[in-house]
């Protein structure tokens, strides 16, 4: 099994997931007792959510590259950015090493088409719905991608930075998030893309009314198949 390398805490509530899922999926696929090998970076995401806010993107990039070269140095084959909007430094956190850097685009793609879904919503924070990095990821497989409306995109934006990524599940955010989600099918999406790591600590993505993908399970699945190829 080769040893993955996960740039995590962005937030902290889904790198748990990042590492349950992983570890599960090792049991599945080896049987008995089997578990991932894995060296994980936690950052402090509050500077980064900073960073993130003040739109200096190469200051973040500048952190991740820095914690992929770690984990390359602990050991490492592969690395996971463990965050969806954190891709948008995926080319510099990339260049940074000499191992693959696992793209959750790829792999949410993959998931989605192989759901024989066209047109997805992609649900997220603001910055990955609204700049191209990871639409056009997706439309490069063949995949159109559809976005809320800007007072909707807000509001998502918010619960993801003030409830989820503090562990918080609020039955009223969940419905407002679930009424995006029928906009969107009615509006011609056959399928949706929690493109974003801590909503499927909101909703079950098998309860959803349309197929769709939690991009952190799909991000796993796709390390675990490096990891055992």
């Amino acid at each position: 099994m080769k040893v993955l390398g996960l740039i995590g805490g962005m937030s902290a509530e889904s790198t748990v997931v990042y590492y349950q899922t992983l570890n599960r999926l090792a049991r599945e696929a080896l049987g008995g007792i089997h578990s991932a090998e894995l060296v994980v970076r936690s950052v402090d995401f509050a500077p980064i959510a900073a960073l993130q806010a003040a739109d200096d993107w190469a200051a973040t990039g500048a952190i991740l590259a820095g914690h992929a070269k770690a984990l390359e140095g602990a050991g490492a084959q592969a690395i996971l950015i463990c965050a969806n909007t954190m891709h948008l430094n995926y080319d510099q956190t990339a260049a940074a090493v000499g191992v693959p850097v696992i793209h959750i685009g790829d792999a949410t793609g993959r998931a989605l088409k192989a759901k024989g879904v066209t047109k997805t919503l992609l649900l997220g924070t603001r910055f990955t719905m609204e700049k191209p990095f990871y639409a056009e990821r997706l439309a490069a497989m063949g995949i159109e991608t559809a976005i809320p409306e800007k007072p909707q995109r807000e509001r998502l934006h918010t619960i993801i930075y003030e409830e989820l990524i503090l562990g918080v599940t609020n039955p009223a955010s969940q419905a407002e998030v679930m009424a995006m989600i029928q906009a969107g099918i009615a509006a011609g999406c056959d399928g949706v893309a929690f493109a974003c790591t801590e909503i499927g600590l909101l909703l079950d993505v098998d309860a959803m009314p349309a197929p769709t993908v939690d991009t952190a399970v799909a991000h796993c699945q796709a390390a675990m198949e490096f990891a055992l190829g």
